[in-house]
This record gives C-alpha cells, structure tokens and sequence, in this order.
C-alpha cells in the first residue's frame, strides 16, 4: 500500500489526485493524506509530494469541464475544511480522491455527489457543508475598520480556510477599496488593492501594531455605534443565550460590540 503525504491545501490536494491517477499502480492500493501520519502503518510506503499548481490547475479544469462547475465548488470548499465534529481532516484528501475517482468511473459528477451512501462522497459533503456554513456567518459578521493609511482592515479567527470565499464576496463588494482580511488562525492574508483582483499572502510578518492604530474617523464612527448600541439596549430583556445562538462565541472576539460591552 502507499500513501501520498501532500500539502492541506486545494493545490496540494488535486496535486495528490494527479499523481494517483499518474500511478501505475491499482487504485484500491493508493491512499492520500493531508498531513503526516502520527502512527506509522506496516508494509505501508509513505511518500511526501510537493503540491505542483500546475498539476493542480490541470485536475480542477478536468472537474470542471466534464462534471461542472458545482462539482467542482464542492471540491473546493472541503479542500478548504478544517476539523468537522471532533473528526481530524486525516482523511480529508483521501475522501476527495476517493469522490473523484468514482464520478470518473460512473461519468457523472451529479450523480456521485448524490451518493451519500458512499463514505468518501458523504465525508466530502460533510466537510463541505461546514467551510460554506461558516463562509456564510463570516459574510455577515466580518467587521472592517480604516487604518490611518486608509486600508480597511478586518481580524478574523475561523475554523476553516474560507478566505477564498471571503475575498471573491468583497471584492465585488468593494471594488474601489484597498482591503485587507487577516485569518489569524492560519496567518494569512485576502489583500484587495482598489480596481484590481484580491490575491492571498501569507502574514507571518504582518505588525499587529500597526492594525490598530485606526484613523480618526473611525474613531469616531466606533464611539458613535457602540453610544447607539448600548442605548438601544434593554437589560431587563438582555438573553445572552440567544445572542450566542444568533452570533456564536468564536465570532464576537472580532465583531466591536462584544469586544466593548
């Protein structure tokens, strides 16, 4: 048996599906993963890969032409996936092997997506359904503030790799603004220059220093919304079971209200 190690990320991954199928080797005896095994198995051969975006680009433009685009998407967004319900993404590039591999040998993306019965095709599901469910908190709960250089500028602290998603949301969003989306997390960056197209970049130099050091306008701005939220705030009636359910804890260290109540 062998097991590709490659990289956790969407070009790591479809680097993994390109050299399985590259293989000579029958299917059942190649297996992925998304990092290092803690425990080593027998008459297993672990071989790490280096994630190749041109392999990659190849493997998504095959998804995309011969089971469209939606297969491709949900692919993509459980490439992006952390950990699910206790479960470690371990087998997270397997499972999305393993998805591939039977929408190629039944021809029909469509058809395998509805499969559920089939592990890999619900693993991938699970793990879809995860990223694009936070992905969609994260459209309404990201908090932008101006920077004294006039960047906005917003931290966020999510579970999974959704900046993509982020990035392609508020680039249509705000067109003419430099922004930047930090993921604290993975440190990593969605950086938006006006009129051009986001890119990602890592940030592992990044001053925090110098992101908080907001202009005075914002100042301003800030003081005035937490004045107007904490006028229209009733305290006989605060429930703050509900408001955890409505924006749930992981996200309130980043959004200004909870952050100065």
């Amino acid at each position: 048996m062998y097991t590709y190690i490659c990289e956790n990320s969407i070009d790591g991954i479809l680097t993994g599906v390109y050299d399985a199928y590259a293989d000579r080797r029958t299917r059942g005896e190649i297996h992925l993963s998304a990092r290092e095994p803690e425990n080593l198995s027998l008459f297993t051969s672990y071989l790490p890969i280096k994630a190749d975006p041109d392999k990659a680009a190849r493997v998504a433009r095959t998804l995309k032409s011969r089971f469209g685009q939606e297969f491709y998407e949900t692919i993509y967004q459980a490439a992006m996936s952390g950990d699910v319900k206790g479960k470690s993404t371990m087998d997270k590039a397997d499972a999305i092997y393993r998805t591939i591999s039977l929408a190629l040998a039944c021809g029909d993306g469509t058809k395998t997506l509805l499969s559920l019965g089939e592990p890999c095709v619900y693993r991938v599901f699970e793990l879809c359904r995860a990223a694009g469910k936070e992905a969609m908190h994260l459209l309404g709960f990201v908090r932008f503030q101006e920077l004294e250089n006039g960047i906005l500028f917003s931290s966020i602290h999510p579970k999974h790799h959704v900046l993509p998603i982020l990035g392609e949301h508020f680039s249509d969003r705000l067109p003419e603004e430099n922004f930047m989306i930090y993921d604290e997390n993975r440190r990593i960056a969605v950086l938006h220059p006006a009129r051009k197209s986001f890119f990602l970049a890592d940030a592992d130099s990044l001053d925090i220093a110098k992101t908080t050091r907001i202009s005075s306008g914002e100042a301003q701005y800030q003081k005035l919304w937490i004045t107007f939220f904490r006028s229209i705030t009733i305290e006989a009636r605060k429930n703050m079971g509900l408001q955890s359910q409505m924006i749930p804890k992981r996200f309130q260290r980043d959004v200004l209200e909870f952050q100065a109540s």
